[in-house]
């Protein structure tokens, strides 16, 4: 790694390529490679799959999407927690030339009408429904009027199940959708052919400082490289079997879960669909693990359960904790509690691949528990005066920027946010506070934007003020994020009532449920007269901050 002496400036490594094949070309020579080593464990599933036969699988899937009509560079999305047909469709699609567009299981009606729409899906994959989400019901609600460019929508079925009842865009089984391929069509392998490494094969949603989600557009370049180096960093290799109980819909799980195993020929193991610890805790000691995915608040779960010390979690090594800040005292109970001496920090968002920062296996103990570790390979990373644009010196506090191979395609069918986001010499701004040591390790210590991170969780509050102003009865609202010992951050709202207007908290909570994300909903609300203002009525989010804290006697945020 090549760094500036003086600046927070560095340079990683690039001793070993990039990769410039696509995700289908490269998946096909592993699976070549070895294609009878275990690939794929489903656990709540009953699934488990070699590499010959998740290849198998997959080519079919790519051959059935393509006999249905779909055409290389046209969006399906897949709105679903973990099982097998969502790592199906992360392969097939690569290999068909499709745009995966990755759906929030937590999404409500406007939320994936907005999604669907943005982008203009034309066909979509869907678990009929999770817990209290019914995604077909809601699917039904908005419709073919609502939804012009969906097509076809196939839910992800079970042997055992009842038909669903239709609606007015054609529905049908995920079952039925892959007995149409033939794992061995000539067509997929041309249209293989036609494909570039730079073309778009991905789009996810990160909530938008203007009230909307934007689509972060990623290419087979960016996520199969960033994949490779993540997997890279933690020593993966084909005798490797790694827990993912993190979402897929999130890079956490597609890319520094999936695309991590399958670029070093190493074994996938989802412990169930949506995280459970004991069930995860179950997967480690039952598949013989060797490493597990976490954010802070899943690592928490598992380390406080009362059956923990039950399981026999010797065979972990390594792994990544992830998706919030990580609180040193819990990287501390990881290593020494369950057995994870190599764990490593990984930092970045979802436009740059989302890894920019990562510790290795071989990062000394005490920088892997209190820094997100030095730049990737193939990447450079500066801290800069967001006022200026200066470096500054090491040691001094400015904004993370970084450029290479993982900064994404833009925005989707947005040019003046990628704009704002990508400047002229292509360094990709993240509103996040960051210190470079001497030693080029990287510490974020808070955020430039009022970002709140709630369980892992990237939550804009301008989103929420934006739904909440549809309220009839609201004239004015501010959301802050407020400490919270469980999930990192929870969110509050300061809401005005319009002339005349009583509302209570429980109008306000019923309003949004159903309509918005569940970790989207404040859990505080308060109805206040007036906002804190500066001289020049700028409104001061800190100072609703500060009050909050102290009402509720909070244990403040130390990097915030």
């Amino acid at each position: 790694m090549s760094t500036a002496p003086h600046e927070s400036h560095a340079r990683g490594r690039t001793d070993v390529p990039l990769i410039e094949q696509t995700i289908g070309d490269f998946f096909d020579d592993m699976a070549a490679r070895q294609p009878d080593a275990l690939a794929l464990v489903s656990r709540h599933e009953g699934v488990r799959l070699t590499y010959r036969q998740l290849h198998a699988d997959a080519s079919r899937l790519a051959s059935a999407l393509l006999r249905a009509g779909l055409a290389p560079g046209e969006r399906i999305g897949i709105w679903s927690h973990n099982n097998v047909a969502w790592v199906l469709m992360q392969i097939a699609t690569a290999k068909a030339g499709l745009v995966l567009v990755n759906i929030n299981p937590a999404y409500r009606t406007a939320e994936v009408e907005y999604a669907l729409n943005k982008v203009g899906c034309k066909a979509l994959v869907t678990m009929p429904r999770f817990k209290t989400s019914e995604y077909l019901a809601m699917l039904r609600e908005l419709g073919a009027a609502k939804l012009p460019d969906l097509k076809a929508v196939w839910w992800i079925d079970r042997p055992e199940d009842a038909d669903e009842a239709a609606f007015d865009i054609p529905l049908s089984r995920f079952s039925e959708l892959l007995a149409t391929g033939d794992a061995a069509d000539p067509r997929v392998a041309e249209v293989q052919k036609t494909l570039e490494a730079t073309d778009p094969i991905n789009i996810q949603f990160t909530s938008g400082t203007t009230g909307f989600p934007k689509g972060a557009t990623l290419t087979h370049r960016n996520i199969l490289n960033n994949g490779f180096f993540i997997g890279e960093c933690m020593g993966l290799t084909p005798v490797d079997r790694l827990c993912i109980p993190v979402p897929m819909y999130h890079c956490f799980g597609m890319v520094l879960g999936n695309l991590a195993c399958l670029t070093h020929g190493s074994a996938i193991v989802y412990p169930n669909d949506g995280f459970d610890a004991l069930l995860t805790l179950e997967a480690v000691q039952g598949e013989r693990c060797t490493a597990l995915h976490g954010v802070p608040t899943m690592f928490i779960a598992e380390l406080d359960h009362p059956r923990f010390a039950e399981f026999d979690l010797t065979s972990l090594r390594t792994g990544i904790m992830a998706g919030t800040s990580c609180p040193i005292e819990v990287m501390r109970r990881v290593v020494e509690r369950m057995h994870m001496t190599e764990i490593t920090i990984a930092y970045g968002m979802t436009e740059t691949s989302p890894v920019s920062c990562q510790s290795s296996t071989s990062t000394p103990l005490e920088k892997r528990v209190t820094t997100v570790g030095t730049v990737q390979p193939h990447l450079e990373i500066k801290i800069v005066d967001p006022e200026t644009g200066r470096t500054v010196p090491r040691g001094e506090r400015g904004e993370f920027c970084t450029r290479g191979y993982s900064v994404m395609h833009g925005y989707w069918g947005d040019e003046a946010r990628t704009r704002e986001a990508i400047d002229d010499e292509g360094w990709m701004h993240t509103g996040d506070l960051a210190t470079m040591d001497a030693e080029g390790y990287v510490n974020i210590v808070g955020r430039i934007k009022d970002m709140v991170i709630r369980g892992g969780e990237n939550v804009y509050p301008r989103e929420i003020e934006e739904f909440l102003y549809r309220h009839p009865g609201v004239q004015d609202v501010q959301v802050v994020g407020v400490p919270d010992q469980r999930f990192g951050e929870e969110l509050c709202a300061w809401i005005i009532a319009k002339p005349g207007q009583q509302l209570t908290e429980d109008e306000v909570r019923a309003f949004c449920k159903g309509q918005i994300a569940h970790y989207k909903v404040p859990k505080y609300i308060r109805f206040v007269d007036a906002f804190p203002m500066t001289v020049t009525g700028k409104i001061q989010k800190f100072r609703i901050r500060e009050q909050m804290v102290e009402d509720l006697g909070l244990v403040a945020d130390k990097t915030a």
